[in-house]
């Protein structure tokens, strides 16, 4: 097997900010753990490890993707574009929902990361890889993350966390890079958008995530629907959410949020926050 030839859209290691010493100790890390398969949701973290991991090593990568329903259509696709671009090889695995996280509690992503990652490992093992890695960084110590013990537990390695890079420094790196997830902003299941404790409901899934892509293709970009039944309760940075009520958007809104099948919908005014369901009693 030959070692795919990287694609012209990516940049010579040696261009600033490439030669900074973060993106350095990204590619040495990676050197030594001599073979990687990588968890590849298509989002900037991990696109960005993917891409150093294939040119830090010698060994072809392997792109590693769960598909589940509570994840959005739209990073699929983008973890099957991103593979593509970078001539990578990539495997997709189509899981059900694990059934300890059918009524969303509160530990959820410490169940789910298990379980997927799980998965995952196996694969990492029968393709010859001596390590799973995925793409946390330091910016999730700062956040409610419990998926990270379960990622401890199973020994995945974190090459992003352990070079010290936060997501300034990545959104900075992939843009040197030219991936083009570069100024794409932060993802999370569509797990995140429910309460606690509530059954999880496919169509409501997709009910959230037809709303969030109606909200993007009206400009919105930092975005969350948090659904609360029929309620859709719509989350935007502070500079989207003046953009809202500036630009008299707000019936387009409602109209376009109530086509997705809400019969509420509310603008929260605390703006957005991530895991805001992780902070509510």
């Amino acid at each position: 097997m030959t070692t795919p030839t990287p694609p012209t859209l990516l940049l010579d290691a040696s261009e600033s900010p490439l030669i900074e010493p973060g993106y350095q100790r990204l590619l040495e890390i990676l050197r030594k753990m001599g073979s990687v398969a990588v968890a590849c949701s298509g989002g900037l973290d991990s696109s960005l490890l993917l891409a150093a991991a294939q040119a830090a090593l010698d060994r072809p990568v392997v792109a590693l993707t769960v598909v589940t329903p509570y994840m959005a259509t739209h990073e699929i696709a983008g973890a099957k574009a991103l593979t593509a671009l970078l001539g990578v090889r990539h495997r997709v695995l189509e899981l059900p929902m694990p059934a300890e996280i059918a009524y969303n509690p509160p530990d959820r992503c410490y169940r789910c990361k298990r379980a997927l990652f799980t998965k995952l490992q196996a694969i990492a093992t029968v393709e010859g890889c001596a390590w799973l890695a995925d793409g946390s960084n330091q910016d999730d110590l700062q956040d409610y993350r419990l998926g990270m013990r379960a990622l401890q537990e199973l020994a995945v390695r974190s090459p992003l966390l352990e070079a010290g890079l936060g997501k300034a420094e990545i959104r900075r790196y992939a843009r040197a890079l030219n991936l083009p997830v570069w100024n794409q902003p932060a993802q999370a299941c569509l797990l995140t958008r429910l309460p606690h404790g509530t059954a999880v409901d496919p169509e409501q899934l997709r009910r959230v995530e037809a709303a969030e892509q109606a909200l993007r293709a009206l400009g919105f970009n930092t975005v969350r629907v948090r659904c609360h039944a029929d309620l859709a309760r719509i989350e935007l940075d502070r500079v989207e959410q003046i953009r809202l009520l500036d630009t008299m958007l707000t019936e387009q809104v409602a109209a376009a949020l109530l086509d997705c099948g809400f019969h509420y919908v509310t603008l929260d005014l605390q703006g957005y926050r991530m895991g805001s369901f992780n902070v509510m009693p």
